[in-house]
């Protein structure tokens, strides 16, 4: 805990928004991990379109919450049967809740 509490600090020093360094960490994290997964599923192109979403807008400065959680919901209705892609679309929520409400 005491690494991320330092890592979040130099970031915030480094004028970067702890929460969007967040979010495109864990969005990196999903699209390596779908990448390596072999099945082929019918709606990954719609989950490797909101990921890149995503990132541009974690990219981009304060993006919008509704947006973060629409996005969220695609990537999750397009994964969500793939278990071998739960951790990662867990961690992918808890950054995007990380930005609160609307």
């Amino acid at each position: 805990m005491r690494s991320e509490a330092v890592g979040q600090r130099t970031l915030a020093a480094s004028g970067e928004d702890p929460r969007a360094a967040t979010l495109r960490r864990s969005v990196d994290r999903l699209r390596r991990e779908l990448a390596a997964h072999p099945a082929r599923l019918p709606d990954r192109q719609t989950a490797e379109d909101e990921l890149a979403a995503l990132d541009t807008m974690a990219r981009g400065g304060a993006p919008e919450v509704p947006r973060l959680r629409r996005s969220l919901l695609l990537v999750a209705a397009a994964l969500g049967s793939v278990s071998a892609l739960a951790s990662p679309l867990a961690e992918l929520r808890k950054a995007i809740e990380l930005f609160g409400d609307a």
